[in-house]
């Protein structure tokens, strides 16, 4: 087999479908991308031998960029979709997903975990994730912050709750040069940057106000941050602590989430 020229016709041919159906181009150009990560490897002598066969792939992007006119073959790109075809060929993850693009893909490149990859597929499509925002999901290795036993209700595909998509720790960005952080400075953190925190806790929240102002038997109190789970239908009632939890913390939380459901 000629493997080179399997390799270009490959891409024109992915080139020409591109122009005329632009609607299924993702599926097609996933697939024209796999195909030939596999005919790098086979022609570098197979999986086992495919690390040693580079200065073959560097030739090949050379002719292919000179040929086809187009620097998108570069050495760096034809080395992706080998590591593309080698992460994602049999049965190792999920089948390629036209929902995603090659970026989006690109980026599960960096990851090892089938596990993670097949998290991080799910949630670009379900939240219909750009590929920066899927970069800025892994960046902050949301996955590795969910609790193990998540983790194996995602693996046997059990049903989550919105609970148990909340991260651990939640990460929220630190503007300040100290790590002497008041609760004040806490709420501004968030308060600045509410969508990012938003993604932080989950899937379906949205929120509702600062400083919520409720009437208690004894006078007025206020809730650091009000939300509402637009899938839970229900409210979400935050109070910020920067030192250890205490036990009369969790009973002023009680205490605000009676009033709230009394209210509704």
């Amino acid at each position: 087999m000629n493997y080179y020229n399997e390799i270009k016709n490959k891409f024109i041919e992915n080139e020409g479908y591109k122009r005329i159906k632009d609607y299924s181009k993702n599926r097609n150009e996933l697939q024209t991308y796999y195909d030939v990560g596999k005919l790098l490897v086979e022609a570098q002598g197979g999986e086992s031998r495919a690390k040693y066969g580079n200065g073959l792939i560097k030739a090949y992007s050379r002719r292919l960029t000179l040929e086809l006119n187009d620097k998108k073959y570069s050495y760096r790109n034809l080395m992706n979709m080998r590591k593309f075809y080698l992460k994602f060929s049999g049965e190792k993850v999920n089948a390629l997903r036209s929902q995603l693009s090659w970026s989006h893909y690109r980026e599960l490149l960096v990851l090892n975990d089938i596990n993670e990859i097949n998290y991080y597929i799910n949630i670009s499509i379900r939240d219909n994730l750009s590929y920066r925002q899927l970069h800025d999901r892994i960046k902050t290795y949301e996955y590795d912050r969910l609790d193990e036993n998540i983790k194996l209700k995602l693996i046997s595909n059990e049903e989550i709750t919105i609970k148990d998509e909340i991260k651990h720790p939640i990460v929220i960005k630190n503007k300040y040069d100290t790590n002497d952080i008041t609760e004040r400075m806490l709420k501004d953190l968030i308060l600045e940057n509410m969508e990012y925190f938003l993604n932080e806790l989950g899937n379906g929240f949205s929120f509702i106000k600062s400083k919520y102002k409720i009437k208690t038997n004894t006078g007025f109190n206020y809730i650091d941050l009000l939300l509402f789970n637009y899938i839970c239908n229900c409210f979400i009632v935050i109070e910020l602590k920067v030192t250890e939890l205490k036990k009369e913390h969790i009973g002023q939380i009680e205490i605000y989430i009676l009033i709230i459901l009394i209210r509704i």
